[in-house]
């Protein structure tokens, strides 16, 4: 008898979940923040050092410079700025959405010491002199912009002018701002220095705390000095070591272009779910929404910025969400196919899935976790949104998917309907005949993976070692994230040509060897090996923004700071090897922890391999593709070595090779589907972030493809063909294995030997 009442709430419990999201989903949207390479604007790293060269920098003056310059950027108008402290006295800021990006950088960098000294370069007074707070732009009488200041002691100030004014004819206060050891102000074409802000003459002692500073202010410039003192001078000197910037309009390009290709992938996704499996892919498709919904809740009630290569990471985390689903689903056709009524076909298919789904996901997470640890700003980014994807999708994609389908399972409405399963009637044995899922045929019985062993092995070896030589005689093509350098991206909507650019170059007196075009000729990518300054960096913007209309982006690493991050990178693939190995080997063992991980790197290696031989750049994007496909692309090992694990058990010892070679075998032949399925929902959405998304991330999409793809064979003809040797050469040293020394749980089923 079927129950109407739970389809019912089904159907109630699904109008909530799209009526929740169709309602809610703007205000959700509106509380994230959007990075900079979604809005535009800057990132810039300084090295901190002391103002004299001699001083300790501490905490607290770290502390005191975080507030000044929190202080200045205030002054900016800019919302939600992050300033952070990071280690080696280092202070990172990071600006959204700033409208002029030279200001910024030169009101964040200045010293802003400001300092009154005589014609001979004397000083007189200083910024600590001054009431905190008092600097005002106006204009005078004369209409010009002036700087006015108000001073702590209306003594001091006449006892200094009247000192000036008796050294007459050099009775010149002057007035600079940061003056450096050797500027002298007699000294020809002073006044260009941009120390120098005016020096006026005095010929009479000043009873007064005014003070004007007078000059050739526009009104803007007349504020951003009234800022800068009004904010209070750095206690600290700031050293750019790595920044990084970009361009409105190529934040809301690249928005719009990486939301398209996910919205492309999904839709996929919800294709190839429903096409398989009928039914639960309908349902695997109502909680991929309700998990997309939910991450982005949870990054708006977090209060996190979202960056591009963070959108990148939404895209795969869906990809990722289904295959629990995947694994579920298959699952729950094979208890079908040995007869099973379909109740019964759900709960052991959800009990006997969990475990693959939890291993999978745990793997990925400790990767998520070594990239959050090791990453800085974007691929934290990423990495935050892969970690918050993994969690939600067990909510979703486990216990969601289960309840939605239990409720129609519970119902009744599907007993004795296959089909909804896309499963065939003919492909179903009767409950007495006894079958277990380990007997079902595979399209791939007449198969034997494990024959052919060596030659596997023997043609990986060879990959690797021509790996090797193509990597020493091409080299990977380092970006400035570890060369060090500069990286310019001018953006035009007509096409440029190589004329134009050195033309451009010539102009400002800053020409390049290295010019390349992208996005059919309207990107001009300018490198440069070393940093520019920010004076280059104002002017290169300054030119090509009224030039071309669109402000470039502007990357710069100094040479230090890029070999920290490519030993940064080295450690994270290290220690997420590590730690996969310790992992697999306490769910399994160290042999399958071995040889997963050499698949693993394989995968790695292959990604090293396709950007050598193509001269792709390598970024930090490049590391966090490569550590991504470590992390997900065991979801296909830990599949098959569940299977080979339940079918070793079964057997009970291993006394022959023979033994192990069936278990490898049937492991592989049953997972084989499976294994394909869950790679091809990722890649759906890797596809589409390479055809759709932005040229920014598609180095770091086609490093995801070439893992992933790699993945497929490394698993089945390298990771368990490797657990099968090692297995081998346990047997010929015990004599026997017993595969049943680490019962876990009670098992229902019959030995299949």
């Amino acid at each position: 008898m079927i129950k109407k009442s739970k389809i019912i709430t089904f159907f109630l419990i699904v109008a909530i979940i799209f009526g929740t999201v169709i309602f809610t989903v703007k205000p959700v949207l509106d509380k994230i923040n959007l990075g900079l390479d979604l809005q535009g604007g800057f990132e810039v790293l300084y090295q901190v050092k002391p103002a004299d060269g001699k001083s300790k920098v501490t905490d607290d003056v770290m502390k005191e410079t975080v507030a000044t310059l929190d202080q200045r950027i205030n002054a900016l108008g800019v919302n939600e700025p992050v300033i952070t402290i990071e280690s080696g006295n280092r202070i990172r800021v990071q600006l959204a959405g700033v409208t002029d990006q030279n200001e910024a950088r030169k009101i964040l960098s200045t010293q802003a010491v400001l300092s009154f000294r005589d014609a001979n370069d004397k000083l007189m007074m200083d910024g600590s002199d001054l009431v905190p707070g008092s600097a005002k732009a106006v204009t005078n009488d004369k209409n010009q912009a002036i700087v006015t200041l108000e001073l702590k002691s209306k003594d001091k100030f006449a006892n200094v002018t009247k000192t000036i004014a008796a050294k007459a004819p050099d009775n010149q206060l002057v007035i600079w701002l940061d003056w450096k050891e050797g500027l002298k102000y007699k000294t020809e074409r002073v006044k260009e220095n941009p120390a120098y802000l005016s020096a006026p003459n005095v010929d009479r002692e000043l009873d007064t705390k005014k003070v004007e500073i007078s000059g050739s202010f526009t009104m803007d410039s007349a504020k951003e000095l009234a800022n800068l003192l009004n904010s209070g001078a750095l206690p600290v000197k700031l050293t750019e070591v790595y920044s990084t910037s970009v361009g409105a309009q190529f934040g809301q390009d690249a928005l719009s272009e990486t939301v398209l290709a996910g919205l492309i992938g999904v839709i996929a996704i919800f294709i190839f779910m429903m096409a398989v499996y009928r039914l639960p892919g309908i349902i695997a498709s109502i909680t991929l929404v309700a998990y997309t919904y939910i991450v982005l809740l949870i990054l708006g009630l977090l209060n996190a910025t979202l960056t591009l290569p963070g959108i990148a990471g939404l895209i795969l985390g869906i990809g990722m969400a289904v295959d629990a689903n995947v694994i579920t689903y298959e699952r729950i056709r094979e208890e079908l196919k040995v007869g099973k009524s379909t109740k019964t076909a759900f709960d052991t298919g959800g009990k006997e899935s969990f475990r693959a789904i939890f291993d999978g996901n745990i793997s990925t997470l400790i990767v998520a976790g070594v990239l959050f640890y090791f990453g800085t700003s974007s691929i934290k980014g990423f990495a935050t949104v892969l970690i918050i994807s993994i969690l939600v999708s067990f909510l979703t994609a486990v216990w969601g998917s289960r309840a939605l389908m239990g409720l129609l399972v519970s119902s009744n409405a599907l007993n004795n309907k296959p089909g909804l399963f896309a499963v065939r009637r003919k492909d179903i044995h009767d409950l007495h005949e006894g079958k277990q899922t380990f007997d079902l045929k595979t399209h791939f019985d007449k198969y034997d993976f494990v024959k052919h062993h060596r030659a596997f092995l023997t043609t990986f070896t060879v990959i690797v070692v021509v790996g090797i030589v193509i990597l020493s005689i091409f080299k990977l093509n380092l970006g400035i994230d570890f060369a060090s350098g500069t990286r310019a991206e001018v953006t035009s909507k007509q096409p440029l040509t190589e004329q134009m650019i050195d033309k451009d170059l010539k102009e400002i007196d800053m020409p390049s060897e290295d010019v390349t075009f992208q996005n059919n000729n309207k990107t001009a990518v300018i490198s440069y090996k070393g940093a520019l300054t920010q004076d280059e960096v104002a002017k290169f913007k300054t030119h090509f923004t009224k030039a071309y209309g669109e402000e470039p982006n502007i990357s710069t690493v100094t040479p230090t700071v890029g070999q920290e991050l490519a030993k940064d990178g080295l450690w994270a693939l290290a220690i997420a090897s590590i730690l996969i190995v310790v992992y697999i080997a306490f769910r399994f063992e160290l042999s399958m922890g071995v040889a997963t991980i050499l698949s693993l790197l394989f995968d790695a290696f292959m990604i090293f391999i396709f950007f050598s031989i193509f001269q792709l750049e390598v970024d930090l994007t490049f590391i966090a593709a490569v550590l991504t496909v470590i992390g997900y692309s065991i979801n296909d090992t830990i599949v098959t070595a569940d299977r080979i694990r339940d079918v070793s058990f079964k057997m009970g010892r291993f006394k022959k090779p023979e033994d192990i070679a069936f278990a490898v075998n049937h492991g592989l032949r049953q997972t084989f589907i499976r294994s394909i399925n869950t790679i091809l929902t990722v890649l759906f959405t890797v596809i589409a972030l390479i055809i759709f998304g932005n040229e920014s991330i598609l180095n770091f999409s086609i490093a995801l493809l070439v893992g992933l793809v790699s993945s497929v064979f490394s698993s089945i003809f390298m990771a368990m063909q490797l657990w099968f040797v090692f297995k081998k050469r346990e047997l010929k040293k015990k004599g026997v294995i017993n595969t049943q020394k680490k019962k876990k749980r009670a098992r229902t089923d019959q030995p299949v030997v």
